[in-house]
């Protein structure tokens, strides 16, 4: 497969690096608008896309179930606080751990029965977790179905990075659908799940997720197109190239490490006790060992050379600071609602009700604008928006009112998540090959499921801390204390992240003549061109190295 065939026309740090590093003219890029050929009709198509969102959402909508079901859980089943912070943890954990090995088992061997099978399997578990009749039960299930959202994102990636592989309006436009499933999900789980809860019992709220996919199963089947990938067979060749190595490095050391964190606060002695340190350090040798390996194994998981497109990690990076921000930011303004202005599960589901019909429009203009308008000035937007966002519920107190910060903070909130979300889902899909995409969803989503553990934990302990000792200025009263110190920390995290934006070189994405150099001027083409031409023979070799894990 000819390398230059990537979405924006050029290879991985090729793309990266063109913005800044070239004087190449405008290159005219092939596109595709028209319906792709493995859909019969508009309507499969269209229930495609939004079962590959549902793909992405699995884990998020859980997540945002539980946050609002939470506290009526611990009461019913008598959890204490260590076995309800692990109801969340316990998903997000396990997905993290197995994203990149799901990745790799989807390009190698197949993603439609993969994808499918997920989607069942989740319904399933979130069955049976509605008859769980202990808090570790729950948690250990909560487990499982993270785990099946792990296995349902990569295929589901790899599929609509193939089916959209050129740039195109109608990519723009499949690609916003598939970025709100993350938000989105979180959303709207939490209203679905303080309507259920409300009505039925918090029961009732995983019987309603096993509903939902189970209907989005069936229509998987129908509109999800065969996978034409190449596939390999199962034999010796095969797992020399599947980096098992690489895969238990990476699986024990995100999975000790997130479990460190999310037991941190929670422990004997908190962090001094012995099993989180061992936990902890141990996780992070696991990683470092993990990219160590990688960079010298010739079948990598993780093609270490796409780290060299600055576009590529900056993305990411800005990515990881707003998870950081965005799920604890949610889950602690949520828990504000239920112990300190005591809302029932539907009434902070209608509170959160703003952030869902926003999050939809929102998505609607990233479909439109990513082609048209400069995605470093999206990107910029959406930090601004961030930001401000944070800062409003930060300055919220016991007596405010909720239309003053609340809704116009969850406005700008969403609007931040998406916009952000869709341009660097975007670019990092485009960064990668056909037959890598699968492990390209993998590095995203382990990216934001391994932040939102950290943002969990850092806010967790910022929470506990402020609870036990009040020291914020006598504006806030001592109940909003521990709130509005985890909402400082988003700001914190949203401010970073502002800070990464203008070393983007980010021109626009998907449509008919895209960017991959600007004009620099003469001095800096003339010293920078030999540069360039390393970077692109580099990146060449990367991915000649990477294409033979496919056959």
């Amino acid at each position: 497969m000819d390398p230059e065939k990537h979405a924006n026309g050029s290879p991985p740090s090729d793309q990266g690096k063109t913005n800044s590093d070239t004087t190449d003219p405008l290159e005219l890029i092939e596109t595709r608008e028209g319906r792709p050929e493995c859909f019969s009709s508009t309507l499969q198509e269209v229930l495609f896309v939004l079962t590959a969102t549902m793909a992405i959402a699995m884990q998020a909508m859980l997540a945002g179930s539980v946050t609002v079901t939470s506290s009526f859980i611990g009461r019913d089943l008598n959890m204490s606080t260590a076995e309800i912070t692990w109801i969340s943890s316990a998903s997000s954990l396990s997905s993290g751990a197995f994203l990149l090995f799901f990745g790799k088992l989807a390009d190698l061997f197949g993603r439609k029965s993969l994808f499918v099978g997920s989607l069942f399997l989740f319904s399933v578990f979130a069955l049976v977790a509605g008859f769980a009749k202990s808090g570790i039960a729950l948690d250990i299930l909560n487990g499982i179905m993270g785990l099946m959202s792990a296995s349902g994102v990569p295929p589901a990636v790899g599929i609509l990075g193939n089916v959209y592989e050129k740039p195109s309006k109608r990519k723009n436009y499949a690609f916003a659908c598939f970025s709100a499933g993350n938000p989105l999900g979180f959303i709207f789980g939490t209203i679905f799940g303080g309507v259920a809860t409300n009505l039925f019992g918090w029961r009732a709220s995983f019987w309603l997720i096993a509903i939902i996919f189970l209907c989005t199963t069936f229509i998987g089947i129908w509109t999800i197109p065969k996978d034409f990938t190449a596939k390999e067979p199962v034999n010796f060749e095969t797992l020399k190239r599947f980096d098992i190595l690489g895969t238990v490095f990476i699986i024990f050391g995100i999975g000790m490490f997130s479990a460190a964190l999310s037991l941190g606060e929670t422990a004997p002695q908190g962090w001094k006790t012995g099993y989180v340190l061992a936990l902890l350090i141990v996780g992070l040798a696991l990683m470092i060992a993990f990219v160590l390996w990688d960079l010298k194994f010739k079948y990598p998981l993780v093609p270490m050379g796409i780290w060299k497109d600055r576009n590529f990690t900056l993305c990411l990076c800005i990515l990881m600071l707003g998870f950081m921000a965005f799920v604890p930011g949610n889950f602690f303004a949520a828990l504000f609602f239920q112990q300190v202005w005591h809302m029932s599960a539907l009434q902070v589901a209608v509170h959160l009700l703003p952030m869902a019909v926003m999050g939809i429009a929102v998505n609607i203009v990233a479909g439109l604008i990513l082609h048209r308008v400069s995605n470093k000035l999206i990107m910029l937007v959406a930090k601004l928006s961030y930001t401000g966002s944070f800062l409003l519920i930060a300055f919220n107190k016991t007596d405010s009112s909720y239309w003053s910060f609340y809704f116009p903070s969850f406005i700008l909130l969403v609007m931040g998540a998406d916009l952000e979300f869709n341009v660097a889902n975007m670019y990092v899909m485009s960064s990668m090959p056909p037959s890598q995409q699968s492990i390209a969803g993998g590095i995203f989503q382990t990216v934001s499921k391994l932040c939102t553990t950290l943002g969990f934990g850092i806010a967790t302990a910022i929470f506990t801390s402020v609870q036990r000792k009040p020291t914020l200025a006598k504006y806030w009263d001592r109940t909003t204390q521990p709130y509005t110190a985890t909402f400082w920390f988003a700001v914190a995290c949203s401010l970073l992240g502002l800070a990464l934006v203008p070393f983007l070189t980010l021109g626009t994405q998907g449509g008919k003549q895209d960017k991959v150099s600007t004009t620099t001027t003469e001095g800096e083409g003339s010293k920078d061109a030999p540069i360039a031409e390393e970077k692109k023979a580099e990146a060449e070799a990367t991915v000649a190295q990477a294409l033979p894990t496919v056959g």
